[in-house]
């Protein structure tokens, strides 16, 4: 009884076990593939030395030289996440982004950006909101943003990617361009190369850059060229490092090309730093979570549950063994003789029958006759 009870136990623990291992699979997983709504806000950092770029301060229009800096803050925007319906309810979180670019040295602002974007949980693209806006220039613009953002899908795959250029308000292929070691995590490299677009700028922005810059000319445009290479951990889909050469001219026509901006972007040294660090341990909970927690919770979970049939099965078999041990070890009667019973001719038996006082009477003994010449006695 014991032993049946000991198995009993094991095989419940084991079938928990399994039910564990499936839960941390099914559930804890794929919970753990989305977007937080609870994300805490992160910070980036890139540098460009040595950097042409136009800076208008108080209405006057100059191309200037230095280092710049350029900082991007991610917020989750709690308050709108909760207040989206419909099929944007659960699977979308709503992000606020605020850029800035700095002189490095006087801290003098150069530019600056604001947007609202959802995204959604799995992929982390860009997904179609009433809500979404940018602002670039002081008044919100009703952009459709597309493709990734600020970030990649977790388990990002060695393929394609569209990429959403701001400059241009659309999204563009980020070609796979293979694997690289950034700072001993192995990344995903993707590069989309744009390459001499026109700017879609009102008329008056760009009358008034010519007036400044090109006082000749009647008209022109802008061109916008950039190599965006993104670093991607391919388990989180989280950058981890991003360079962009960016290049922009005032093209009028007359006179010559003013370059508005010629610029090598990278992330500063703390910012890549900090951006492995956070996706090693994001990587790690899903790993263990995802893969060796399963796995050993299975394979725990099983030998458990043969452990219970097999101490069950021993408990069910020792009773029997026990009756046999008794049967085999009963004592035999040696203290009367076997005799057979000759009437029948069966078989032996323990049972010997009574003494007879008179063999001629005695119904159980054969009838005897004296042999010849013997003198009977009376």
């Amino acid at each position: 009884m014991k032993h049946r009870a000991i198995g009993a136990v094991l095989f419940g623990g084991g079938v928990l076990l399994l039910a564990l291992a499936a839960g941390l699979v099914f559930v804890v997983k794929p919970a753990m593939t989305k977007l937080p709504y609870d994300l805490e806000a992160s910070t980036s950092v890139a540098e460009a030395k040595g950097a042409t770029f136009l800076q208008i301060t108080n209405g006057e229009i100059k191309i200037n030289q230095d280092d710049l800096r350029s900082t991007v803050l991610v917020t989750p925007n709690r308050a709108q996440t909760a207040s989206l319906t419909g099929d944007l309810e659960e699977d979308t979180v709503v992000w606020t982004v605020g850029q800035t670019v700095d002189r490095d040295q006087t801290k003098e602002l150069v530019s600056a950006y604001g947007a609202e974007l959802a995204l959604d949980r799995v992929s982390g693209a860009a997904v179609d909101w009433e809500g979404q806006f940018l602002d670039d220039t002081g008044t919100r613009e009703r952009v459709t943003f597309a493709g990734q953002v600020y970030k990649f899908p977790f388990g990002t795959e060695r393929r394609n990617y569209d990429v959403f250029d701001r400059d241009l308000r659309k999204a563009l292929p980020a070609e796979f361009k293979g694997t690289e070691d950034v700072k001993g995590l192995e990344a995903y490299k993707f590069e989309q190369v744009i390459t001499d677009q026109e700017l879609n700028l009102g008329a008056e922005r760009v009358g008034l850059l010519l007036g400044a810059l090109a006082p000749d000319a009647t008209q022109g445009k802008i061109t916008y060229s950039n190599t965006r290479t993104v670093w991607v951990d391919p388990v989180t889909g989280s950058y981890v490092n991003v360079r962009e050469v960016q290049r922009k001219t005032l093209v009028p026509d007359v006179g010559t090309p003013v370059t508005l901006l010629d610029a090598e972007f990278n992330y500063n040294e703390d910012t890549v730093t900090a951006s492995v660090d956070r996706a090693e341990k994001n990587r790690s909970q899903l790993t263990l979570l995802g893969l060796y927690a399963p796995i050993g919770l299975t394979v725990l979970g099983l030998l458990l549950i043969v452990g219970g049939v097999l101490v069950a099965s021993r408990g069910a078999a020792a009773p029997a063994a026990d009756a046999r041990h008794r049967v085999d070890t009963a004592p035999t009667r040696v203290d009367q003789p076997a005799v057979r019973d000759d009437r029948e001719g069966g078989p032996l038996t323990d049972e010997i029958p009574p003494a007879s006082t008179n063999w001629k009477t005695d119904p159980t003994v054969p009838t005897q006759r004296p042999a010849q010449g013997e003198v009977e006695q009376r």
